[in-house]
């Protein structure tokens, strides 16, 4: 959001849904669980209660983006959709070019849902494909093919969408660099505007833990996995997407996100380079005014009491600047000294001198004029890169 009548940008709002998957993905360990039509309906009722109270609190702001995301939310029927719309439109002050996402899995966005959502407001649409590859999908835990994508992509385009994002995933159990450089050509040809690009992470108490945590221990012994890739294998993949969609004119903007020019995601650049958000549903983050809170994560709770928090923390200084050096690190185009010096009366040496000097003999970082960014190298270690920069 922006706060009216100021010139900087001071954020971007959320509004987070709750999951009604059928079937919840075997990596996830998102806040989902599946939903019937009542438990929807009632969910929607207690979303839109939670918009309409608490948007007086916010007046001084403009919402300058919307992210309709958290599981499924294409699944939700077209009236219910509407109505959240009305209710975020009515109740919060929207820029004239805000950007509105909503995510989608394929299989739930039919032609006549694509239109509909068109004509709602919304003009952006995430595709969660991950990979082309029927055998990964299956692993993955995925209810899509790749064919249920490519005519969810195509009722988007024929509705008017002209902003569409696709998820895919790398390193996933039994994938090659090959089967990847499948993804990558096929959905590349497809000419999206945006590819976010991630490789995957085996969370604790997901069925993919149970199942690959064998393959997590050998690795960590040194041995080869038996059904993940190698690392020399994923580390090539991940090579390759630089590569592969660079060449194809996707500038990478951010460590796992590329765009077409002028459309990098406004939404994801709000947390990235530290601006407000206000997060609205069950389990949603929020961070105004240097507090982050976050709404219960109790479906039982929040149908009672939508306001209910699960928790609040007011950053401190030190905390402020590491969030704001490290997240905005995590930008290919790094961060902005003065924007560093305006928010926090100091220069970024003062804080960080000797980490910076540090990081530049081992060829991880680089000091400009005006900017502070990481090298390729840096970007490929960032997490390395990012314990050095906790004060």
């Amino acid at each position: 959001m922006r706060k009216k009548g100021r010139d900087w940008r001071a954020g971007a709002g959320a509004v987070h849904t709750y999951s009604v998957l059928c079937k919840k993905c075997e990596y996830c360990d998102f806040l989902s669980a599946p939903a019937n039509p009542a438990v929807r309906q009632s969910y929607v009722d207690r979303l839109v209660e939670e918009i309409c109270v608490l948007a007086p609190n916010y007046q001084q702001y403009q919402a300058t983006s919307i992210f309709i995301g958290g599981g499924t939310p294409s699944i939700l029927d077209l009236r219910q959709i509407a109505r959240l719309m009305g209710a975020v439109s009515g109740a919060f002050h929207l820029c004239t070019d805000a950007e509105i996402t909503m995510e989608c899995n394929p299989g739930t966005l039919t032609g006549d849902k694509a239109r509909a959502l068109y004509r709602l407001g919304i003009n952006r649409l995430s595709l969660g494909l991950q990979s082309v590859k029927r055998k990964e999908l299956l692993l993955l835990g995925r209810i899509h093919s790749y064919e249920d994508f490519l005519k969810s992509y195509d009722a988007a385009r024929k509705a008017g969408f002209s902003n569409i994002n696709v998820d895919l995933m790398s390193a996933l159990p039994c994938q090659t660099v090959k089967s990847w450089e499948d993804t990558l050509r096929q959905v590349a040809m497809l000419k999206p505007e945006h590819i976010s690009a991630y490789s995957l992470i085996i969370e604790e108490g997901t069925p993919f833990y149970l199942r690959f945590h064998e393959d997590e221990m050998a690795r960590d012994r040194g041995e080869q996995p038996l059904f993940l890739p190698s690392e020399e294998d994923e580390r090539r993949m991940y090579e390759l997407t630089d590569e592969f969609l660079s060449a194809r004119g996707y500038r990478r903007y951010e460590i796992s996100n590329y765009a077409k020019p002028g459309f990098e995601c406004r939404h994801n650049i709000g947390y990235w380079t530290g601006k407000e958000y206000l997060g609205l549903g069950l389990g949603a983050s929020s961070l105004i005014e240097n507090t982050r809170f976050q709404n219960t994560d109790e479906m039982d709770v929040y149908m009672r009491r939508p306001f209910a928090r699960l928790e609040e923390e007011v950053l401190d200084r030190k905390e402020q600047m590491e969030e704001f050096m490290i997240l905005g690190l995590r930008m290919t185009e790094g961060v902005r000294r003065q924007e560093f010096s305006d928010r926090f009366g100091v220069e970024p040496e003062v804080v960080y001198g000797p980490v910076f000097q540090k990081l530049e003999a081992e060829g991880l970082l680089r000091r400009t004029e005006d900017r502070i960014v990481l090298t390729k190298r840096g970007v490929d270690v960032s997490n390395v890169v990012f314990v050095e920069l906790l004060l």
